[in-house]
């Protein structure tokens, strides 16, 4: 069989505008004939990014029908499922059916693999939408997709249910990048502390801070709050609105004896979460916006404004090793694991 050359980042791929790589791009080309360097993916579980499924269901009016219409309309209209109003997509699982004779790596026909890449640049053909779970914001479908060569991704381990497995490797950017950022004796605050990734952030967070630091748990939700106590992975549980910027200042000042956070992680699925973030950080220290609801004009205007010294990093959903670091944290902790097989698997 005659291969056609692919280029290493998929831009071969792109349809328009030219110039540009398959993540900005509007349409891309979801033909399901790989190139030299591809890979071709049975499709099993969509992992939709939370910011982007939060829109979509609320932009269905919760309407299962609905929803299913909207990302059928996506993948036809563009060739992949880049979520038009948050930018973002999520990952799959599926099964390796055929690999290009000039893909260099390790897989072989019938792993079963993860895709570490975000949605927003998979070329993507669905089928039919067989079910969705719209409170684990997952999407089972018939179907197929495309692997790049510059493309990562995981083989599923033996020992974790897959479905507990796509939850955490869809958010494994996060907790790697905090292991990163955290420093012993530090304080550190996590908003959006009681969801999926603030959970794992927090583990990591609390690993790395020591027994000098402090790790505070912020969500909205008392019931997000509890679950975060539930399995410990916190020094200080809060609960407060991180659209209201004044409100967490305040609470967070009076957490820390006015100090505030040395480092602040933002894993907040909603917008306008960005000055929160800011108030509660320290001059000199570091906010790490992981959400995809981020805006980068309103981060960037908005510590100008109140004259707030800050770094501020752009969440990366890739780190060296992050599918090993989430992976490893429901090996270590009986009490995640058996929250997140509860909840997502």
């Amino acid at each position: 069989m005659e291969y056609k050359k692919g280029d290493i980042y998929g831009s071969h791929r792109v349809i328009s505008p030219k110039g540009v790589l398959p993540q900005p791009a509007e349409v891309i080309d979801n033909t399901m004939e790989i190139y030299d360097n591809e890979v071709l993916i049975d499709v099993q579980t969509l992992n939709i990014d939370s910011a982007s499924f939060t829109e979509i269901e609320r932009r269905s009016d919760g309407d299962i029908e609905k929803i299913k219409q909207t990302i059928m309309g996506i993948v036809e209209k563009t060739g992949k499922h880049k979520n038009p109003w948050t930018g973002s997509g999520g990952m799959l699982i599926g099964t390796v059916k055929e690999i290009g004779p000039n893909f260099k790596g390790d897989l072989k026909v019938g792993d079963k693999i993860a895709t570490l890449v975000s949605l927003s640049l998979t070329p993507l053909k669905i089928d039919e939408i067989l079910e969705i779970r719209p409170d684990i914001d997952q999407v089972d479908i018939k179907g197929q997709a495309i692997l790049f060569q510059s493309g990562i991704y995981g083989i599923l381990p033996d020992d974790i249910p897959e479905n507990l497995a796509l939850s955490v490797l869809d958010v494994a950017g996060a907790p790697a990048q905090t292991a990163k950022i955290c420093h012993p004796g530090q304080t550190v605050v996590i908003l959006g502390g009681g969801g999926k990734s603030g959970i794992l952030c927090c583990y990591e967070a609390k690993r790395q801070v020591g027994v000098n630091g402090k790790v505070i748990c912020v969500d909205g939700f008392q019931s997000s709050i509890n679950r975060a106590k539930s399995v410990n992975c916190a020094h200080e549980y809060l609960v407060a609105d991180a659209t209201d910027a004044v409100e967490m200042y305040r609470k967070i000042s009076e957490l820390t004896d006015g100090e505030m956070a040395d480092v602040v992680v933002n894993v907040v699925n909603i917008p306008n979460t960005e000055m929160a973030s800011i108030l509660a950080c320290k001059d000199d220290g570091l906010v790490y916006f992981f959400s995809m609801a981020t805006s980068f004009t309103k981060a960037a205007l908005g510590a100008e404004g109140v004259g707030k010294d800050v770094t501020m990093m752009m969440g990366n959903g890739y780190t060296k090793g992050h599918a090993k670091v989430a992976l490893e944290i429901l090996r270590e902790s009986e009490g995640i694991k058996a929250l997140f097989a509860n909840l997502y698997a």
